[in-house]
């Protein structure tokens, strides 16, 4: 039947590390399954630092581990969803830094991790899709794999791809040199920061050399055919009013003459006839004035006539004056549409009109000045480049050294523990090939490479190590970087595969000291290894006649002895497996 972890006394009743430590670094606390493989339902409680998941073979034991992937990003399988079920789903209530990089994180993502609680929840439809939720905000699956950077690393047979990608191990080992390669690893970062930005204009200028070379060629015509026609802001438009004028003089003349006539009367008669403008106002004014003094409504009127007559009058003036202007120029009708075609030309090529020509022609001159400043710009970025490159060169090979010496030291001290997790033959390098170019982090290309026995050359990881080797070679890296800022959890699967006996112990006891930093979360087969651990979790089974159910139990002093017994014994209630499980336990309280 389904199983919820029991809170009940640990079996060694000690911690790793002081409450202080284990208050500030992220741990998993608790983790629910459902609908899991051959889990229907299930709750992790786990302690900050080292737990075991046993159980016996079927039980569901890799499930946690399956779990813990998809919490963190892992890849969805839709075969993984127990038949009968919808959806599995997996949520995981973690303890992270209040106001710490991760906190920070899912605050950047509108979620909440109120008091340092943060809650993972992730789940896969049988039909395959899937969804994730972060401190109660719906987020993309790769946010998962992006957090998980900060908070996990899954060691499992089939999740050793971490480390064995070329930048991991650069990164791995730049991390375990520390503090001494920091300064110049940042010195170096800025020099190649500026020493990239400068190549890339350099390449600019020079492999478009014959384009710029064209456009200043196109600028410099277009400028001296702007200079040449030298055209006035406005200009175009007199010039359209003049050709109007100019054009049309004779009928511009008459109408203004007619006008005049019909305001003022013929100029050239002594009088003005009877029936122009002026003399008819003139007519009323005189009728109306002679009877004003009878009526003030009337003067009035009167008065307005007079007014009128005196703009009448003004106007047939202005017309006088306007008809004596016009005169049909030819020659200069003929100047005007020429300037006008030649403006109309640029125009055309560079703008709308000629204020816009002269805008465009600023512009040109601008740009021009910059194309005609190009030879000095290369040879400048060129001596600057050339700078550069010799103080990348001396940074670089500072980084070397310092990856060398450190290099030493990490594969001497995994060989190590190589030799006391059951691989007493097989020897850890690690190589640092240069590379031609320059790269963010230096010029190394650094490759992690282990040698199975003394006569075996060192081959990359993934050649030269077993599935089971490769676990071991994992945890003897991690416990080497325990004491340099490891992950905060840890989850190994298999990682005791093919060994027992005294290695069996040897290992347990490196994840005991690992589990002194970081939470490590094992699965195991091995009793030796189980009874390093601050928690223990079984995984339990049971069956409804055809369909498997299992659940997790955490495990007292008396539990454990029984579970532990059976992983030696076969069986729970055995005396030999019973004295064999207290020595055990004994063993590894003592050596805390």
């Amino acid at each position: 039947m389904a199983g919820r972890v029991r809170r009940a006394a640990r079996g060694s009743g000690v911690r790793h590390g002081s409450e202080r430590e284990w208050a500030v670094r992220p741990k998993v606390e608790e983790v629910r399954i459902q609908g899991l493989g051959v889990i229907d339902e299930a709750v992790l409680e786990l302690s900050p630092g080292f737990n075991v998941v046993t159980g016996e073979t079927g039980a569901g034991k890799t499930m946690v581990v399956t779990g813990l992937g998809l919490l963190f990003g892992g890849r969805a399988d839709p075969s993984r969803v127990r038949p009968g079920a919808e959806r599995a789903s997996v949520e995981g209530t973690l303890v992270i830094e209040v106001g710490g990089r991760v906190a920070q994180q899912v605050e950047d993502i509108g979620g909440e991790a109120e008091g340092g609680e943060l809650i993972i929840s992730r789940t896969v439809s049988a039909e395959g899709r899937s969804r994730a939720w972060l401190g109660g905000r719906t987020v993309p699956v790769g946010t998962l794999t992006y957090l998980a950077d900060d908070l996990v690393a899954v060691h499992g047979q089939m999740d050793q791809q971490r480390l064995l990608q070329p930048a991991r191990q650069r990164a791995a080992l730049d991390r375990y040199a520390g503090d001494e390669l920091v300064k110049p690893l940042r010195a170096y970062a800025q020099s190649y920061k500026r020493h990239k930005k400068v190549a890339a204009l350099l390449d600019e200028l020079t492999t478009r050399a014959r384009e710029r070379a064209q456009e200043a060629d196109r600028l410099r015509f277009g400028l001296e055919e702007v200079e040449k026609v030298d055209p006035k802001p406005g200009e175009d438009a007199d010039l359209r009013g003049e050709e109007e004028r100019l054009s049309h003089a004779d009928a511009l003349r008459s109408a203004a003459t007619t006008a005049h006539t019909a305001l003022l009367g013929d100029p050239m008669e002594a009088t003005g006839g009877p029936h122009d403008v002026i003399s008819l106002l003139g007519e009323a004014r005189t009728a109306v004035e002679a009877v004003r003094d009878f009526d003030a409504q009337l003067a009035g009127v009167a008065d307005r006539l007079a007014e009128a007559g005196y703009l009448i009058s003004d106007v047939a003036t202005d017309l006088a004056a306007y008809a004596e202007s016009i005169e049909a120029d030819p020659a200069r009708l003929a100047a005007v549409q020429e300037r006008r075609s030649v403006l109309s030309g640029l125009i055309r090529k560079y703008a709308e009109d000629s204020a816009g020509v002269l805008a465009w022609a600023q512009r040109a001159a601008t740009r021009l000045a910059e194309l005609d400043g190009d030879d000095e710009r290369i040879d400048e970025l060129t001596r600057e480049h050339d700078e550069l490159t010799a103080r990348l060169t001396d940074q670089a090979d500072e980084l070397t050294k310092v990856r060398e010496a450190a290099a030493e030291r990490f594969g001497q001290a995994v060989t190590e523990e190589l030799t006391a997790l059951a691989m007493p033959h097989a020897r850890v390098v690690v190589e640092l090939n240069r590379s031609e170019e320059f790269g963010p982090e230096g010029r190394d290309e650094v490759e992690l490479r282990m040698a199975a026995h003394p006569a075996a050359p060192p081959l990359p990881l993934n050649k030269g190590a077993s599935g089971g080797e490769l676990s071991r070679v994992m945890l003897a890296i991690e416990v080497v970087f325990a004491g340099a800022d490891p992950v905060p959890t840890f989850v190994f699967d298999e990682v005791d595969a093919g060994v027992g006996g005294k290695a069996a112990v040897e290992i347990g006891r490196r994840l005991a000291r690992l589990a002194r930093t970081a939470q490590v979360i094992v699965v195991t087969h091995l009793p030796q290894v189980a009874a390093f651990a601050d928690q223990h979790l079984v995984v339990e089974k049971a069956s409804d006649g055809s369909v498997v159910r299992s659940g997790v139990t955490a495990l007292d002093h008396e539990g454990r002895l029984r579970e532990l017994s059976r992983m030696l014994a076969g069986m729970e209630d055995s005396e030999l497996g019973r004295a064999h499980a207290e020595e055990l336990l004994g063993l590894a309280a003592a050596d805390r």
